[in-house]
């Protein structure tokens, strides 16, 4: 391959947003991909489950795509991964923890055993076509993340994924601070650096202080105490576990997240929990109250996990009493703010003694990602010639231009991109001219793929409800058999008797007009139907509800 090869950088997903990250590197004839994640609807989106990455390009140019590498094992990096397979099945890289992630969402899907699933570490190379791949630990809120390291023949591009550096990390494993140093010193051409905490002055605090102010909880506490995190943050759980144990407390999970984490975190020794302190949710009621504590999921407010279940009185074996202490060890994502104070709300109603909030509100949650001065450590480090900012919406990636041009990028070298615009890079010089194909692919329980037409009628019903009108129809003759009948749902009382004798007035009129006119096409008379229903109710209610025509033939 010639000097004249172009190298290419583009993301699919995380930029201008939070969630769904995939970013990409293309050299010649092959492309990396790096990371593959999803994230979860607004209410907008009605019964959405998931949205991931549009993928339509590395589909036209499946041929090239080589891997998959994977960051960490955070949903908005996981998450999209089987859907991903379905369609490229291309071996997928990641750290020992990560896979055990992966493999459980693959087992699901029931494509586990025709996935090529391969583990690195800090100290793996691996050569794809003319780049050659390394890596570096970091810190982060889940175990065995990884900054990753591309060799090209235009020069040296890292990707840092999510990190911080916590020099006291709860779990020991610190962040290769000096290969970083390494790396820079060798030279870096262009750093994708992530950017959530990019607004947030001064350095991430230490996970050690959630240590220590759990345990203190658990001593004063007196009845049980419950705990949602992050089922992924494993470093918190073990805290919990210390917390319980140094308080002769058992311990009891709830949540299938919860159940699946803990079991491969144990399973692959990222996780210690004494065989006699794990009970079933059914003994919890067995044991004084002052000797119970558990581990649940729903710190985001998710409607169906095991907190809001608990704080409306639905989990089965398992309820909250008065005095019960309830610690939210997790930081809302933007957007469940709502969700999260109804939770709280109904949980002090029960009587129960709520710990909340981020950072030093409450001492039970300290950020995954990089403040301001952790980032311009990290730029400090690899002095890159060229900066993408990445993982974060739009201001955060602005600031994170700014804390670079503080510490030496240079005004203009520093690319504040969309999903779907390329970054090309020719004699090492980097420039922003085009863009590829880009945006959300949604989810839908078994569907995926363009979902506007289902949310519009979705959307649709949801305003102004649904009419349905039956029209008894004689197969042989063609002509109206009896009255029609309506069925309103969501748009009207069912005692509509003026608007329901209109209706049955327009609607036989349309009809016969129709048969009259010899136009006994069974579309025709549908499309008819429901042009001169839908144009009275709006007259007359100012509503415009989904009218759907059903000819029935007896």
């Amino acid at each position: 391959m010639g000097k004249d090869t172009v190298l290419s950088v583009f993301a699919l997903g995380g930029l201008n947003e939070i969630g769904k990250n995939m970013y990409a590197i293309e050299y010649g004839n092959d492309i990396v991909i790096i990371d593959c994640g999803n994230k979860f609807p607004d209410e907008s989106l009605l019964g959405i489950d998931l949205i991931i990455p549009d993928i339509s390009y590395l589909i036209e140019n499946q041929t090239r795509v080589r891997a998959l590498i994977v960051t960490h094992g955070h949903e908005d990096h996981i998450g999209g991964i089987p859907f991903f397979l379905k369609k490229l099945n291309v071996p997928v890289y990641a750290t020992r923890f990560t896979l055990g992630l992966i493999e459980i969402k693959l087992k699901e899907h029931r494509i586990l055993r025709e996935s090529e699933l391969i583990e690195v570490n800090s100290n793996s190379l691996v050569p794809i076509g003319e780049m050659n791949i390394s890596f570096f630990k970091v810190n982060h809120s889940i175990p065995d993340c990884l900054g990753i390291v591309f060799d090209t023949p235009e020069g040296t591009i890292v990707h840092t994924g999510d990190f911080k550096f916590d020099l006291t990390p709860a779990n020991d494993e610190r962040a290769d601070i000096h290969k970083m140093a390494e790396i820079g010193n060798k030279g870096v051409l262009l750093l994708l650096s992530e950017s959530t905490n990019a607004e947030r002055p001064g350095y991430t605090p230490s996970e050690q202080m959630v240590g220590k102010n759990l345990e203190q909880i658990f001593i004063k506490a007196k009845r049980k105490v419950i705990v949602s995190t992050f089922a992924s943050n494993v470093s918190r759980i073990q805290q919990v576990v210390h917390a319980a144990k140094a308080t002769n407390r058992k311990l009891a999970l709830l949540g299938r997240s919860m159940v699946n984490v803990v079991k491969v975190a144990e399973e692959r020794g990222y996780l210690d929990i004494p065989k006699s302190m794990l009970i079933d949710a059914r003994d919890i009621n067995e044991l004084p109250p002052e000797m119970v504590s558990i581990l649940c999921t729903g710190s985001q407010g998710e409607t169906m996990a095991a907190l809001n279940r608990l704080s409306t009185g639905n989990f089965r074996d398992v309820e909250i009493l008065p005095e019960d202490t309830i610690i939210l060890a997790a930081g809302p994502i933007p957007g469940n703010e709502k969700s999260i104070t109804s939770i709280v709300d109904n949980l002090y109603k029960l009587g129960a003694h709520v710990i909340y909030g981020s950072g030093s509100s409450s001492g039970m949650h300290v950020s995954g990602h990089g403040y301001q001065e952790d980032l311009r450590l990290m730029l400090t480090l690899m002095k890159p010639k060229y900066l993408i900012p990445i993982h974060g919406e739009y201001r955060m990636l602005h600031h994170h231009r700014m804390l670079a041009e503080t510490v030496g990028i240079e005004e203009g070298n520093t690319f504040i991109m969309k999903n779907g615009d390329v970054v090309d890079i020719e004699n090492s010089i980097a420039r922003h001219t085009r863009m590829i194909p880009s945006g959300d692919t949604y989810v839908d329980g078994v569907d995926i793929g363009d979902m506007e037409f289902v949310l519009r009628d979705r959307r649709k019903i949801s305003e102004d409800g649904m009419l349905v009108i039956i029209i008894p129809m004689n197969k042989q003759e063609e002509k109206l058999l009896s009255e029609p009948e309506f069925i309103s749902r969501g748009f009207v009382d069912q005692n509509f008797s003026e608007l329901r004798k209109g209706m049955h007035r327009i609607t036989i009129e349309t009809i016969n007009e129709l048969q009259e006119a010899n136009r006994n096409s069974r579309n025709v008379m549908k499309k008819q139907v429901k042009r001169s229903i839908a144009k009275y109710v709006k007259e007359r209610t100012r509503k415009e509800p989904m009218i759907v025509p059903i000819l029935m033939d007896i």
